[in-house]
């Protein structure tokens, strides 16, 4: 099993940069996906972005040039730095890993975007 604790949101104007953080409660092996979602008010929770070692990240297209995924294995903490942003990557962001048979969630953290 494994607990993520997602932080970092706030409110921000468009244009401006946020970093979320994602802390494990375990060690996550490098090679097991983690990744970031997001759910806007009304909308469905949608794929933002995923990690795993050996690969290139994956970004959705919205956010592909904008957002970094990122990882440091040493502290268990995923991360996703996100510039230039703009009122359509408001909603909450959810942190995810899959290990084994079970999925796993952040409890997530908002991410509001003024105009």
């Amino acid at each position: 099993q494994a607990q993520l604790q997602a932080s970092g949101g706030g409110l921000v104007q468009a244009g401006g940069s946020l970093r979320l953080s994602c802390a494990a409660s375990r060690t996550i092996h490098s090679s097991v996906v983690m990744g970031w979602y997001r759910q806007a008010p009304g909308k469905q929770r949608e794929f933002v972005a995923s990690i795993r070692s050996g690969r290139d990240p994956n970004y959705a297209d919205s956010v592909q040039g904008r957002f970094t995924i990122s990882r440091d294995n040493a502290k268990n903490t995923l991360y996703l730095q996100m510039n230039s942003l703009k009122p359509d990557d408001t909603g909450v962001y959810y942190c995810k890993t899959s290990i084994g048979s079970g999925e796993y969630w952040g409890q997530g953290t908002l991410v509001t975007v003024s105009s």
